[in-house]
């Protein structure tokens, strides 16, 4: 099992959303996170007085998968996600050891 988590640009998300269900995900948490990379914030003008906005607004996006829709969720995100532009965000995929559902206390991929 891997835990995908992807930081992308919030107008993305309804995108991302529809090519993740596309390929057989069925649920995710999406949470609004502020950050920067290379595109290290931007200047803006705010009634007459320039201020520069260091922190970025960004979706954060994590999802359990089985190790076979992996590689189709990632690149569902990335294809769903890419503007071309800097800023377009990343996909960070690891190892998952053990999932369990509180509910049922079913396990690893029944869980999921």
């Amino acid at each position: 099992m891997k835990w995908i988590t992807a930081v992308i640009k919030p107008f993305t998300l309804d995108d991302v959303r529809a090519a993740l269900t596309e390929v057989g995900v069925e649920g995710m948490t999406v949470t609004e996170v502020k950050g920067f990379g290379r595109q290290h914030g931007h200047t803006e003008l705010y009634r007459g007085a320039e201020y520069v906005v260091d922190f970025l607004p960004k979706l954060k996006i994590e999802l359990a998968v089985d190790d076979d829709r992996a590689e189709h969720a990632i690149e569902a995100i990335a294809s769903a996600a890419r503007t071309g532009k800097i800023g377009d965000g990343k996909i960070f995929v690891a190892e998952l050891e053990q999932v369990i559902r509180i509910r049922t206390q079913e396990v690893d991929a029944d869980a999921l």
